[in-house]
């Protein structure tokens, strides 16, 4: 058969044409010049159906195409791809729709203009209306949290606060940091994601949590809660220096109510709960220990020297183990020295 529009013969695809004919004289997609899409001024996040949401402008725009875009549906395989230059203002943008009719792959080419509609979203609306529902307090007993601890503890709520926000909860967000009796006060605006920020705390620190709530009202016929959690960290740290019962320790590791310590005096490692440790007295952290130089040992005992008195001691070795190395770090406490072992 002959081709109505070019006259060669063969096959004919539709309406009496050729398939290269066709693709000649049809266009596949249609949509509008000008698209306004809603921007939050404050976090750039791009309202899509409603729904505020932290993807790129490209992305979104795929999605916006797709809907409103009018796109044969003998084009199989589409595809979709903006490229946009961005200002203030809005975007102008090219978008190349491309797809496949039987084995011949075509694109078409659109000028879009995007226009910005410029509202703040929820999660700022809240944000700056002081918005929150639930408040973390901080706190360590018998005394005040250092200034390494309080830039510590910051920093790992604001990487939690992150990673929670990276696995979908974009509502979340730190509304006020507080400095109250001698601890920190945190306000959340989420109180599922307080709790689980609260429990990392206490796996790193260690601690008892204690949970309260406050009726602040009703919403949508229901009774709103504000949500206080507070943890009571333990006067003692990791790397602390400790005499509990006699005996001298360093505090290995703390999780939750469970303190992880090895012995000075023979190295065994004990793991106890922190209920049965309220007696402790600390005798400090990194900063008592001391680089003594290493004189000579046998199995038993080891020969070292102050390096700034030049005094000779010789100290039992608490296992029989052979030193390698020419310092040798120990701490001092009531005239005694107490080799540290390697961790």
């Amino acid at each position: 058969m002959f081709c109505v529009e070019c006259g060669k013969d063969g096959p004919i695809y539709k309406n009496g044409v050729c398939i290269d004919c066709y693709l000649k004289t049809n266009s596949f997609t249609k949509g509008p010049s000008i698209i306004d899409i809603t921007v939050c001024p404050q976090c750039s996040s791009i309202k899509f159906k409603n729904i505020w949401t932290s993807d790129l402008l490209g992305e979104v725009l795929r999605r916006v195409v797709k809907e409103t875009f009018q796109i044969s549906r003998e084009l199989s395989n589409v595809d979709i791809n903006p490229v946009c230059k961005e200002s203030k203002e809005g975007a102008d943008c090219k978008i190349y729709i491309s797809g496949y009719i039987e084995k011949n792959e075509i694109t078409e080419e659109h000028n879009l203009q995007i226009r910005f509609k410029k509202t703040s979203c929820e999660v700022c609306s809240r944000r700056f209306g002081g918005y929150h529902e639930a408040i973390i307090q901080v706190r360590v007993e018998e005394r005040k949290l250092t200034k390494k601890e309080e830039k510590n503890i910051i920093l790992l709520i604001e990487n939690q606060v992150e990673y929670l926000k990276s696995k979908g909860n974009r509502r979340l967000f730190i509304t006020d940091i507080e400095k109250e009796h001698g601890g920190l006060d945190f306000f959340i605006s989420d109180k599922g994601a307080a709790l689980l920020i609260t429990k990392k705390i206490q796996i790193e620190y260690g601690g008892r949590i204690k949970q309260s709530s406050k009726n602040i009202g009703m919403k949508d016929s229901r009774q709103i809660h504000r949500i206080t959690y507070l943890i009571k960290i333990p006067p003692y740290k990791k790397n602390d220096f400790v005499e509990f019962e006699n005996d001298i320790y360093q505090i290995l590791n703390m999780q939750a109510s469970k303190v992880k310590m090895i012995n000075l005096l023979n190295w065994e490692e004990s793991i106890f709960n922190t209920k049965n440790l309220q007696k402790t007295k600390i005798i400090g952290g990194d900063e008592i220990i001391k680089e003594f130089i290493l004189v000579s040992q046998n199995s038993k005992e080891i020969q070292i020297m102050h390096p700034k008195s030049y005094k000779i001691s010789i100290v039992r070795k608490s296992k029989p183990i052979n030193f390698d190395s020419e310092k040798i770090k120990a701490i001092t406490y009531k005239e005694k020295i107490y080799l540290i072992p390697k961790i």
